[in-house]
């Protein structure tokens, strides 16, 4: 993959597998909060479904589109779009009902001194969001933060462990999971609770994080030594193939890859392909924020691109020096402030 046209084309391809599970879906999908970093492929993923399937059903895609240029990508490939900030009661009412819906909305990084708009956002919203679409299947995306750090030998937490947030992000995504389980419980929505944790492209994530530090011979900070990935593409697959398994009360469920990744061997890795010994600071702690996906994998199977074709594809675009999004994923934060 040489350019972002080559890896969009990529992370919105679809599977035989997904293609066979959404050949009957009896309805549109509508994505909201599209406009964000996982949003576009998503959207474009549905879409070259649908088509290939040939499905006549709709792709909505709804944001605020700050960056006009999102929209016209978006309607280019067939999505119809919908400008609206749906903290805006009368914009979210004017939204279209549909079967399907996948909720991409909430805020994570600013929240440190503006802990009120991440609660707004995500633990107030979605009570409105879960209102409207009562009558719909929603699969929310949550986060693995939902769960407290544990130890490295444990293979991570699982749906079933106690969950434990650190810091308010953490506790207001947990929010956004009871608010979703209350009108579930209580209108008998099918919903499926999607905890995520770490989904990379090659313009973002904790491998071009590491790979860059290697690169450019930063030292890697390993006091959070361990860590979990998997490829956006196969992220937004099992979004996708996840509308078909929403239920009463919500479903739960861990999306990550199989690999408990030592950060260490992780550089060592890249430092072996770009020929740059790594540097480091501190020693691992034996904690770190893990997830166990063994439910999804037995529902999904196993994600389609492995880690060690993420690794080679990942050196080759630091080392091309290929265009990256700027936004760290802070997987070293302990604290929970971000």
């Amino acid at each position: 993959m040489n350019t972002i046209e080559e890896l969009d084309k990529k992370l919105s391809e679809p599977s035989d597998r997904l293609l066979q599970d959404l050949a009957d879906l009896d309805g549109d999908v509508m994505i909201l909060g599209v406009g964000g970093k996982m949003g576009p492929s998503l959207a474009a993923l549905a879409q070259r479904t649908f088509q290939q399937n040939g499905s006549n059903k709709k792709v909505y895609g709804v944001s605020r589109f700050s960056d006009k240029s999102h929209k016209k990508e978006l309607e280019s490939q067939g999505i119809v779009t919908i400008t609206a900030d749906i903290l805006k009661e009368k914009e979210l009412q004017a939204l279209p009902d549909v079967k399907y819906v996948i909720y991409l909305v909430g805020t994570k990084f600013g929240t440190s001194g503006n802990e009120h708009y991440a609660w707004v956002m995500n633990s107030y919203l979605p009570g409105r969001v879960a209102e409207k679409y009562r009558n719909s299947n929603i699969v929310v995306f949550s986060t693995g933060n939902v769960y407290p750090l544990v130890h490295v030998s444990t293979g991570g937490s699982m749906e079933t462990g106690p969950t434990g947030p650190v810091g308010e992000y953490a506790q207001s995504c947990l929010g956004r999971e009871r608010v979703f389980e209350y009108f579930s419980k209580t209108c008998n929505t099918p919903v499926l609770m999607y905890r995520l944790n770490y989904a990379i492209d090659l313009r973002y994530g904790v491998l071009l994080e590491v790979a860059r530090s290697v690169y450019n011979e930063e030292p890697i900070d390993l006091k959070t030594g361990y860590a979990n990935v998997i490829w956006q593409g196969d992220a937004n697959e099992i979004a996708l193939r996840c509308l078909k398994h929403c239920n009463v009360p919500p479903t739960v469920l861990n999306v990550t890859g199989p690999e408990t990744i030592s950060i260490r061997w992780l550089a060592h890795q890249f430092g072996a392909l770009m020929d740059t010994p790594p540097k480091f600071l501190n020693e691992e702690e034996p904690t770190a924020l893990l997830s166990n996906a063994s439910k999804a994998h037995r529902m999904f199977g196993y994600p389609g691109v492995t880690l060690q074709q993420m690794i080679e594809w990942t050196t080759d675009w630091v080392r091309h020096d290929r265009d990256t999004l700027d936004k760290p994923t802070h997987f070293q934060q302990r604290e929970g402030k971000f």
